[in-house]
């Protein structure tokens, strides 16, 4: 959750499972990349692998609105996630089947052939392209989160020395937190939450006095709940990405094409705009953080 971040054990037991050469093949090609896609449409890219299959498995971990959550009263899957998964998959001239999974299970998973992409808030690290290839998408950083009113008077990450703080495990706002309590002489007293609802449960409840967490998302819980302010600052901003098992460049390439379509006619901005997101729009197709070229 959050920019979620594995940590080092889990980073490792991901590059040991690429080693062990477990997941998916590549589409067998050895170019790749825009040049190679000079020409044709995404749904020429796709691998014949998934072509045969009819359908584009995407998964994600529920819990983050406007990213992913349930529509109301339902086990459906809504939110810029799914639906510029389901966006790609028509592209692709496939049909979208969206998986709910831990958050940490999702890499993984991708080794596994349990999906073919996974898309949910997942910040492009370094890290974590020494098993998967990031199409990105998004771009967002992390925001503090305070009790309406901030009675704390919480301004910035120095005001939270001192403080219990609540951040979700595995991510990369806990990273921020971490990073900061470091510099701190005054420590700080991190709880770690399963998920930023579970962390704001703590905020209510007076255990903690603030938390950090993506800002659009951030935004979203506050503006539904009217219990919350959002500080404007936002820390280590980046691209989130669709995560793709770095050997499958085929099917990295028609995602990426499929981007490029949806930029071109529109698609992709109006699923943004629909959740109010549009600010954190990518102005042209990202591989890894640098231009698809």
């Amino acid at each position: 959750m959050t920019k979620r971040l594995y940590s080092v054990v889990a980073a490792a037991l991901v590059v040991s499972a690429l080693a062990g050469g477990c997941g998916r093949s590549s589409s067998g090609s050895d170019t790749s990349g825009a040049a190679a896609a000079a020409g044709k449409s995404a749904k020429d890219l796709v691998p014949e692998s998934v072509r045969k299959t009819g359908e584009l498995r995407m998964a994600t971990s529920e819990g983050y609105p406007p990213m992913e959550m349930y529509k109301e009263g339902t086990q459906e899957l809504i939110g810029v996630d799914p639906d510029l998964a389901a966006a790609i998959a028509a592209k692709l001239g496939l049909k979208a089947k969206v998986t709910n999974a831990a958050f940490d299970g999702l890499v993984p998973g991708l080794q596994a052939s349990n999906w073919d992409i996974a898309m949910s808030s997942m910040s492009d690290t370094e890290e974590r392209r020494a098993a998967v290839d990031f199409v990105d998408y998004f771009n967002a950083g992390g925001a503090i989160m305070v009790k309406k009113g901030n009675p704390e008077g919480i301004k910035t990450l120095e005001d939270l020395c001192g403080r219990s703080v609540v951040l979700a495990k595995g991510s990369s706002n806990l990273a921020i937190g971490q990073r900061q309590d470091a510099k701190c002489a005054d420590k700080m007293k991190i709880i770690q939450s399963e998920d930023a609802p579970t962390g704001l449960l703590s905020i209510d409840s007076g255990r903690a006095v603030a938390t950090i967490v993506d800002s659009p998302v951030a935004a979203m819980y506050a503006k539904e709940t009217g219990k919350y302010d959002v500080l404007s600052e936002q820390y280590d901003a980046g691209p989130w990405g669709i995560a793709i098992d770095r050997r499958n460049t085929g099917l990295r390439d028609a995602v990426a094409k499929a981007m490029q379509e949806l930029i071109a006619d529109g698609g992709y901005r109006q699923i943004l705009e629909k959740y109010g997101v549009a600010a954190n729009a990518v102005p042209e197709v990202m591989v890894n953080t640098k231009p698809w070229k």
